[in-house]
């Protein structure tokens, strides 16, 4: 880059005491994976300290030179990308155009405005090269993180009459010794309400509400948890929570968002085994090595297959030229999604340089990366197809074959369909007119619009040749270091959890899904208690809770995490068992109730003595609003519209279409197509996750335009709309309908005041609208009452 000039001593001035900052772990995350990889590969073989000559005086490896610049001025002035000459260069919105090979993508571009604009955060030293110190991996094994969980004895309390299991003895330890005393417990309504939203996503009905309440039973609570477990919804509610962590979509994202035609199956799978309460071992094993296990039938082998979705669902820049490049971004994709859902450490990080923080030197990423390298992707999309089209490709798909390809279709109509499709392939293929002539388009068009075959799923399956990595220096995929015997983590392998041996021709996912599954592994246990617990809690004990490493959250609690992890392994890696038992603690059922004794000393209640009030995610606000106004649709769907929704055409244009189904698809929110880069106006208002990366924690904002939203939503109008039509049908006088609103509503009883003046709001409302007859004055007075309602605090939160 030849733009940069000398800057002014002002400028040096505040660039580097904004230097000064030190990033956050999100932060730190965000730049490793987003800003030094593409720095890496696009920018360092002429703007690095390695580099012959710094070009233009640009240097870009370290803090303070990307920020200092170059000839023509700053680089990067944080907290300000329009002043960022970096980004106008990749912009290509002046002379100077960076990278000069080829444009970056609207994606990564987006990455460094955000990443500016955060105040450019880089955790990178100065002026000085980095220099590694040799990992003292024995050291490392002494933290907490990295050693095995210890059973710990529930600590001696005070008051003996408070806790009703070892769970609230620990939680009890601390508040005594901070001083703090917890509140009340929740009342019966409050109770039913956070178990079912937490359990099922969904509210209780009136009528098991008032079965609860009157229950006077030791095991009133028991019996409601165990009924909701067993319910089809827990399945659903739970197994949203793995597709966060699995970033799970309907489409590939990026440069060319394609659809996933499939990607269904995987999710089916997720809540199928959260319902059946599969272990959780068994779940991850499946998963990561799911074709490499025994089945001792069709259908297992298909199950087991889908398993590996997990594996396939990454986002991937398809358009990609640099095909070594690509391979590793694929496997790098992989390595990120193991390590952060299973591990709760971000390993990626070490794909060009030893780790920052914690004990994993680039040697073991690229073990890891040796794995993934020797396993084939099975995604349905293939990197730069001939003439930019057909992306699509069913032979990179897994057959299932128990099932029929054509169902329902006669053999000689299934024959020709086939013929077709191979016809026209090859002639796409050998097609060798101009890139851009409409036959091409046109021949992409009949292919797409070609039936799909019903026996496909994504998955991975054992490379061919299985090889190791060699590392490749700065993450550049073409200067190569040393080769790296496939493997595990050093920091995690001991002689309790050895690396087993991976044999020549294995990938070594199989021993990889072993090792990671071991009960000596220190972190597995600890990652998925840790999720469960911030499921029920609003908050995990460590908060951060997909890095467990020492740039993550300090464990609040972690003893009674290691006392979880532990548990969970002892009663045979199952879920249920251990939500349940959080559950019928004293402590998961205190009341949200304030007090300003501890607020002063403890405002954060990370010590847990109230519950937390939280708003509902997304799906639950929608799921909700479909089951009072009963068009929640039980039944699953078969598959999902992107099945049928092959045109490859780019689905952020298909906005219109998404909006849609939000509108019509009246399962539950589950089910909704997930599509990346365009989600449905609703989901965005409500801090859905971006699905292409790893999520075990959402984002939860509060602000004025999601009850703006709620007020104006089509889809919330129509629901209210509904609602009002069976309130009215199935009921006889006002004061009855007022009492039936907040029963389905909030879950509980109006007082007399809000009686009153919601009587008085219908009979303000029916006189004020220019409806002809009675009924329809009534039918919009109790729809708008409704409305109002579905847009309150009161439904979006859980208490």
């Amino acid at each position: 880059m030849t733009f940069w000039r000398p800057l002014a001593y002002l400028g040096i001035f505040v660039c580097l005491a904004a230097a000064e900052d030190k990033p956050t772990p999100e932060q730190v995350e965000f730049f490793e994976q987003k800003i030094r990889p593409v720095l890496s590969k696009n920018c360092y073989m002429c703007h690095s300290r390695q580099a012959k000559s710094a070009r233009g005086g640009l240097v870009v490896d370290n803090r303070d030179s990307i920020r200092q610049g170059g000839e023509s001025g700053h680089a990067v002035v944080p907290g300000k990308p329009e002043d960022s000459l970096l980004l106008k260069a990749i912009r290509y919105g002046g002379t100077t155009k960076m990278p000069p090979m080829g444009k970056l993508s609207d994606t990564v571009i987006a990455d460094f405005e955000k990443w500016i604009a955060m105040g450019a955060p880089d955790p990178r030293a100065g002026a000085a090269p980095v220099a590694y110190a040799k990992v003292d991996f024995d050291k490392a094994r002494q933290l907490w993180q990295f050693s095995p969980p210890k059973a710990h004895p529930a600590p001696a309390v005070k008051n003996k009459a408070w806790a009703k299991s070892p769970i609230d003895k620990f939680v009890q330890a601390k508040q005594e010794a901070a001083g703090v005393a917890p509140v009340a417990d929740a009342d019966r309504r409050t109770l039913i309400r956070r178990a079912s939203f937490d359990l099922t996503g969904l509210p209780p009905s009136p009528e098991e509400v008032e079965a609860f309440v009157s229950d006077k039973s030791k095991d009133a609570f028991a019996k409601v948890v165990d009924r909701m477990l067993e319910s089809k919804a827990y399945g659903e509610r739970w197994g949203r929570h793995w597709l966060d962590v699995a970033r799970y979509a309907e489409t590939m994202g990026r440069t060319r968002n394609q659809p996933f035609p499939v990607a269904w199956r995987y999710r089916d799978y997720v809540i199928s085994a959260f319902n059946q309460d599969m272990p959780y071992d068994r779940f991850i094993t499946e998963q990561l090595a799911g074709d490499l296990l025994p089945a001792p039938d069709t259908a297992e082998r298909e199950r087991l297959t889908v398993a590996t979705g997990f594996l396939a669902l990454g986002a991937h820049d398809l358009n990609e030229i640099d095909a070594r490049m690509y391979e590793m971004d694929v496997i790098d994709e992989q390595v990120a999604a193991t390590s952060k859902s299973f591990l709760g450490l971000t390993v990626n990080c070490a794909r060009c340089h030893d780790h920052k923080f914690d004990p994993i030197p680039t040697r073991d990423y690229y073990a890891m990366a040796g794995i993934f390298r020797s396993t084939d992707l099975k995604n349905g999309l293939r990197r730069r197809p001939p003439l930019n089209q057909l992306y699509f490709y069913p032979e990179m798909l897994m057959r299932l074959d128990g099932k029929e390809a054509w169902p329902g279709k006669p053999p000689e109509e299934v024959a020709q369909i086939e013929k077709q499709y191979s016809e026209m392939s090859a002639q796409m293929a050998n097609y060798r007119g101009p890139r851009n002539r409409p036959e091409a388009r046109e021949m992409a068009v009949k292919i797409g619009t070609m039936p799909l075959p019903q026996n496909l799923a994504m998955g991975v399956k054992e490379a061919s040749k299985p090889q190791d990595c060699q590392i490749n220096i700065r993450g550049d995929a073409h200067s190569l270091g040393d080769k790296v015997p496939r493997g595990m983590l050093q920091v995690l392998t001991t002689d309790a959890n050895p690396a087993p041996a991976i044999g020549p021709s294995d990938s070594g996912r199989m021993q990889l899904a072993q090792w990671i599954t071991s009960n000596q592994n220190p972190l597995t246990a600890r990652v998925m208690m840790n999720r469960t617990w911030q499921h029920l809690f609003g908050r995990g004990i460590v908060d951060t809770p997909d890095n467990f490493g020492l740039s993550g959250s300090k464990a609040t609690h972690p003893e009674l995490l290691d006392y979880l992890a532990i548990r969970f392994m002892e009663q045979g890696w199952s879920v249920k068992k251990m939500v349940r038992e959080i559950m019928l603690t004293r402590t998961y059922q205190l009341s949200s109730a304030h007090s300003d004794r501890n607020w002063e000393s403890e405002p954060d209640n990370k010590l847990l003595w109230r519950a937390n009030r939280r708003r509902l995610e997304a799906e639950a606000i929608r799921d909700s609003m479909l089951a009072v106004s009963g068009q929640l649709q039980a039944a699953p769907p078969e598959s999902s519209p992107v099945y049928k929704w092959r045109r490859f055409g780019e689905p952020a244009r298909a906005a219109g279409q998404i909006e849609r189904w939000d509108m019509t698809q009246n399962y539950r929110s589950v089910y909704v197509p997930v599509i990346r880069n365009a989600p449905s106006r609703f989901f965005e208002t409500f801090d859905f996750p971006e699905p292409s990366e790893p999520r075990g924690k959402r984002d939860v904002t509060t602000v004025a335009p999601q009850a703006l939203f709620l007020m104006n939503s089509p889809l919330v109008e129509t629901q209210a709309r509904v609602a009002s039509e069976r309130l009215i049908a199935k009921t006889k006088t006002d004061e009855e309908r007022v009492r039936r609103v907040f029963q389905q509503v909030f879950s509980r009883d109006p007082n007399k005041t809000e009686i009153d003046r919601t009587l008085k709001f219908i009979r303000d409302t029916m006189g004020s609208v220019q409806e002809s007859s009675e009924g329809q004055k009534q039918q919009e007075a109790w729809t708008r009452l409704y409305h109002a309602l579905f847009a309150s605090a009161e439904f979006r939160y859980r208490s």
